[in-house]
């Protein structure tokens, strides 16, 4: 079909099956430098589960025996004896949480937002412009059919375009959205012990109305995802006797306070200080320069977002940019912010072509899905993705 997303051939189908199954044994080799407890972390538990490695453990905190941490590992007083004790030591109660944490957000994120449940694709075209482009500089994993040398197939970075492509395909009225449980594999992330190249992750697009494209929609709409979050958590607290951590209500700040408030700190510093403060907050406008454009050697603010589906360059009525962001809570094992989500309302067509010349990407406007948008077949809508 026109998005390349059917890909019938069984040696292509085992192709990536192979290149998936090395992508999660690597990981899990990363995150077996620590197990974290699945309440820290939520819905991105699946990128840090793995199994603990007495061994392995010993060697990296002997590593750090002259004080310098190294990159990629988790704090030194989580690796040192002691330092973690396991909240569920079976492996396989282990794995019935993490099925438990996955549940029971799905189903508390479809009954908040008003969702239902769809399938995703494995691969796209390359051409059509429906992958996430990312910050624009990360490579996907991609391949050519044998029996379509000419077509290259691309493993998404995540869903953000095409789900808005099948609000339309389903025909999804205003007011309901869609879910997906996405997979997929980032080549050029960070494998550390928050990250991952295999990525596992809830992906949700809703259709909204013009008049909803506002901050006070954004906002209800965080306080229902972080509803299921904080459900989630007290149903796995109760099962299985850990105690809670996240607060009853989210904080909602602007990355223009948060400037103002420590002009000093670099942005995941001042991720680290209001969500120590707050234990759980929603970053609001993310993504874009605070100049005119890249090229004029302004700051990056905040931090990447690519320009084709969130909004951040509508101005919001305490006088910032963006109708998007992050909610992030406080890790206190870790003694960190952790990024649980990153959403937004998403770009109309005027905005759409506003930010692609201010990323220095207006060529991107003829490509389908870009073209889709722009004529007026595509939904105005808002989404996110909650995991990595």
């Amino acid at each position: 079909n026109f998005i390349g997303v059917e890909v019938t051939h069984a040696r292509a189908a085992r192709l990536l099956h192979t290149l998936m199954l090395h992508a999660m044994r690597f990981a899990a080799a990363v995150a077996s430098l620590c197990t974290v407890n699945a309440l820290h972390v939520h819905a991105s538990v699946i990128r840090t589960h793995a199994k603990s490695s007495r061994s392995t453990s010993a060697a990296m905190v002997g590593n750090q025996a002259d004080g310098t941490p190294l990159v990629g590992l988790p704090p030194a007083n989580v690796l040192a004896p002691g330092g973690y004790t396991k909240q569920i030591p079976d492996l396989l109660a282990q794995e019935e949480a993490l099925q438990m944490v996955k549940t029971t957000f799905e189903d508390a994120l479809k009954k908040n937002v008003n969702l239902v449940r769809v399938s995703n694709p494995m691969f796209l075209n390359s051409k059509g412009g429906f992958n996430d482009n990312l910050n624009g500089v990360e490579r996907p994993a991609s391949f050519s059919p044998r029996d379509y040398k000419d077509t290259t197939l691309e493993v998404p970075f995540s869903l953000a375009k095409w789900k808005r492509w099948a609000l339309h395909h389903y025909d999804v009225p205003a007011g309901k959205g869609i879910v997906t449980n996405f997979n997929g594999l980032r080549c050029d992330d960070d494998v550390d012990f928050t990250h991952s190249l295999y990525i596992d992750q809830f992906d949700w697009e809703k259709v909204i109305t013009r008049e909803d494209r506002t901050v006070e929609y954004l906002q209800q709409t965080v306080k229902g995802v972080y509803a299921a979050v904080t459900v989630t958590e007290q149903a796995v607290s109760k099962k299985f006797g850990i105690k809670p951590l996240l607060p009853e209500q989210i904080t909602f700040i602007s990355s223009d306070e948060m400037i103002e408030m420590y002009p000093d700190a670099t942005p995941k510093e001042r991720e680290n200080l209001v969500a120590k403060e707050h234990g759980a907050v929603f970053i609001m406008g993310i993504g874009g320069f605070d100049g005119p454009t890249p090229a004029d050697g302004k700051t990056l603010r905040h931090d990447g977002r690519a320009p084709d589906y969130d909004d951040w360059t509508t101005q919001r009525p305490d006088g910032g940019y963006g109708i998007n962001g992050d909610l992030m809570v406080w890790n206190p094992l870790l003694g960190m912010a952790f990024e649980l989500s990153s959403m937004g309302i998403r770009v109309d067509k005027d905005v759409l072509v506003k930010q692609l010349d201010i990323m220095g990407c207006p060529e991107r406007a003829d490509n389908l899905w870009h073209r889709l948008l722009l004529d007026g077949t595509l939904p105005l809508s808002i989404g996110g993705g909650v995991g990595p």
